[in-house]
């Protein structure tokens, strides 16, 4: 399991993005009127994600994940938590330094909220860490991966690291002295550092100097010992055992590991007089200078040296975080890799959709798609296998005219774009929307931009104000004397890597009327049109919120007359008020509610007298879930919706987002088969309780619970069979 829907890094599970400029730092700021409902009616946001993340954290306390991948859950708790900081905290501090005081929907203020996220922060870290300390590290260490400290090296093993530290280390690292001729450094965010003390050798004024550790070389240095199958020294153990290199003819008094965490949460100026694209590679070199946030410190730093830290580095001291093991647990991913089948997840290897193939033969998409619509689920059916060789096969048709794509984020060696650019070198027409805003992926977002206009695409940027978030695809080819429209749209990205761990949707249709729907949706994003209403698609900024509450409203006139009614949603997040007061309306009149939800979830479940009828659930996995379903009973004609959106102001109201309507009995029935299984009594899922807190569904006495994703894996496997 990996994180929210982008190649960031294989280590994170995260939101899609956690906020964005001030407009998202102030969402739910003001409670929607609703005189028959509790003002206290809403969770807190960040402190819902705290709980996100304290989930993240059981799994790696489940003695029943192979070992390491119980440490990938570490790695991905520290990442998480680096993130939450720089994005979501960073947003809370620039609310009070602006002198926003108001309460939140959830009746706390900014300071409030920050105190309250500080102390259940302290309590997680501490918890991650005794993790490592207590039980991972050691059982890892029995296993044969062993994590040494410097004093545990023997005098043959020690000479090997020290010519090491010659020849790769010592000439990339660079000492700063601070003293009246040398200010503080600038301490760049998410870096290691040491923090040193040195004098003159006998005695005299002891003065600070900091050591950056580099971080263009492993974190774990690889140890040669015979005591272990695996050994590794961290960096800054073999950077502080040579100190003496670094500061020669001095003493080296102490010396502390300490990382900083700054705001990254830019906002970029839009002007329609402006290109976007200068406009953001201006702003980006903004982030790397942005206040601190947080200052991590192993619990064994003296006051004196954590004083001075907090005072240069302007941190207040409730933001201190003290460590009592390594610092920046996101590393362990390096040991990871290592080849320890017996210590990991067993192998799984996505099938190919059974209508895009004949036994071994890749069939064409198109002559599928004429058959009618194919839902693809991934990770269990393969990226490469549907999507890839949807995008591949349209550049390489000499009867495809055109190629219209969104990209929001892509991997470093994407094959999506790769064949975008071979069908511009064929001649063919095509457009891409590359959403150049995307978090913490801008600059490659602008590399990829800048590459395809250079092969001839024609590459736009969207629509000023909004960030594009939807997954479409549109393909269109010449068909005798007609032209036929062949569709993609989906939940997650056109990423090949995030595809083989989030778990996502995509339909693929010639359906007339989607096609006529994504040609008008990409003359919005490429053009003037301002066109809100379409035939099959809901699309915000306009129309999910709208659809959304309209269909929650038809369930209710369902059930006080007496006929079928049930909502299904399965999200990403769950905060739109809007949305959270019409499910609450829902409960009141007596309409099921099921709610499948990840990361943010500010509505309150089973509340006797406001949602007595709504559930929610949250399942974690090997897999990130990442897909987001709607469905409603409607009075026995049930509807089914998915796509790009998660229940977010940030979504509905500042993006373009696509969810269609399926209709394909197959794929509704594939749909219908996911919900059930993640509602089932004896599968294993977190369950939001009245008083807010997340338990581990209990299941039935005398009947085994069940992993949700390895029964998809396995009924996946007997499909391609």
């Amino acid at each position: 399991m990996t994180a929210d829907d982008d190649a960031r890094t294989e280590a994170e599970l995260q939101p899609d993005d956690a906020g964005g400029a001030l407009a998202a730092d102030l969402e739910g700021a003001a409670v929607p009127a609703a005189p028959d409902l509790p003002y206290d009616r809403y969770s807190s946001r960040e402190l819902s994600w705290l709980e996100f993340n304290a989930r993240v954290l059981a799994q790696a306390e489940d003695r029943r994940i192979p070992l390491l991948e119980r440490a990938k859950f570490l790695a991905i708790f520290a990442s998480n938590l680096d993130e939450f900081y720089m994005v979501r905290v960073a947003g809370l501090k620039r609310r009070l330094d602006m002198g926003l005081t108001v309460r939140s929907s959830s009746g706390l203020t900014p300071r409030e909220t920050l105190t309250r996220v500080a102390e259940r922060t302290q309590e997680l870290v501490a918890r991650h860490s005794r993790l490592w300390r207590d039980d991972i590290e050691p059982a890892l260490a029995a296993a044969g991966i062993r994590v040494l400290h410097w004093s545990e090296l023997d005098d043959a093993e020690r000479g090997r690291l020290a010519e090491y530290f010659r020849a790769q280390v010592f000439p990339v690292l660079t000492p700063l002295a601070v003293d009246p001729s040398h200010p503080f450094p600038y301490i760049s965010g998410l870096s290691l550092n040491l923090a040193v003390l040195v004098r003159e050798t006998g005695g005299g004024v002891e003065r600070f100097a900091r050591v950056k550790v580099p971080n263009n070389v492993p974190r774990f240095v690889d140890v040669k010992d015979a005591r272990a199958d695996s050994a590794y020294l961290p960096m800054e153990e073999l950077i502080a055992a040579h100190l003496d290199l670094l500061f020669p003819g001095l003493e080296v008094v102490e010396h502390h590991l300490f990382r900083v965490t700054r705001n990254t949460d830019i906002e970029v100026e839009e002007d329609r007089d402006e290109d976007l694209l200068q406009a953001l590679e201006r702003t980006l070199t903004k982030r790397r200078f942005g206040p601190a946030v947080r200052l991590e410190v192993t619990d064994t730093i003296t006051s004196r040296v954590l004083e001075l830290l907090i005072e240069e580095i302007d941190v207040p001291a409730e933001d201190v975080l003290m460590i009592p093991a390594l610092l920046d647990l996101g590393s362990l991913w390096q040991l990871c890799d290592n080849d320890r089948p017996d210590l990991k997840d067993p192998p799984f290897v996505p099938s190919t959709p059974p209508r895009f193939a004949e036994h071994e033969t890749a069939k064409s998409v198109f002559a599928t798609l004429r058959e009618g619509d194919v839902l693809v689920h991934h990770p269990y059916e393969s990226f490469a296998t549907s999507v890839q060789r949807f995008i591949e096969q349209a550049a390489a048709d000499p009867h495809v005219l055109a190629i219209k794509q969104t990209l929001y984020r892509t991997s470093g060696d994407s094959p999506i774009v790769e064949a975008l650019i071979d069908a511009a070198e064929a001649g063919k027409q095509v457009v891409v929307l590359v959403e150049i805003k995307a978090r913490f992926d801008e600059q490659a977002n602008i590399r990829w931009a800048k590459q395809l206009e250079r092969a001839g695409c024609h590459v736009v940027y969207g629509v000023v104000g909004l960030k594009t978030h939807c997954k479409t695809s549109l393909v269109v080819r010449q068909e005798g004397g007609s032209i036929r429209r062949y569709c993609h749209i989906g939940t997650g990205n056109y990423n090949p890597k995030t595809a083989r761990m989030y778990e996502d949707l995509g339909l693929f249709t010639a359906d007339p009327h989607v096609g006529a729907d994504l040609t008008d949706l990409f003359n919005v994003l490429t053009g003037y049109s301002r066109q809100t209403e379409y035939r099959s698609l809901l699309v915000a900024p306009h129309g999910i919120r709208a659809g959304l509450v309209e269909r929650i409203e038809r369930e209710i006139a369902h059930a006080r007359a007496g006929r079928a009614a049930r909502i299904v949603i399965k999200t990403n997040h769950l905060v739109d008020e809007e949305t959270i007061d019409a499910l609450y309306r829902a409960s009141a009149a007596g309409v099921p509610v099921d709610l499948l939800v990840r990361t943010f979830c500010t509505i309150r479940a089973g509340v006797p007298g406001l949602s007595d009828n709504i559930r929610v659930r949250s399942i974690l996995g090997r897999f990130l879930e990442h897909s987001r379903i709607v469905y409603v009973e409607n009075d026995g004609e049930p509807e089914y919706l998915f796509g790009s959106a998660d229940l977010m102001h940030r979504n509905l109201d500042r993006r373009v987002e696509v969810m269609v309507r399926v209709t394909d009995p197959a794929a509704r029935a594939h749909l219908r088969d996911m919900l059930d299984l993640a509602f089932a009594d004896d599968v294993v899922a977190w369950e939001l309780r009245p008083d807010g807190d997340w338990r581990r569904n209990p299941g039935q006495p005398g009947r085994p619970l069940r992993d949700y994703q390895d029964v998809l894996m396995r009924r996946h496997a007997r499909r391609s069979e």
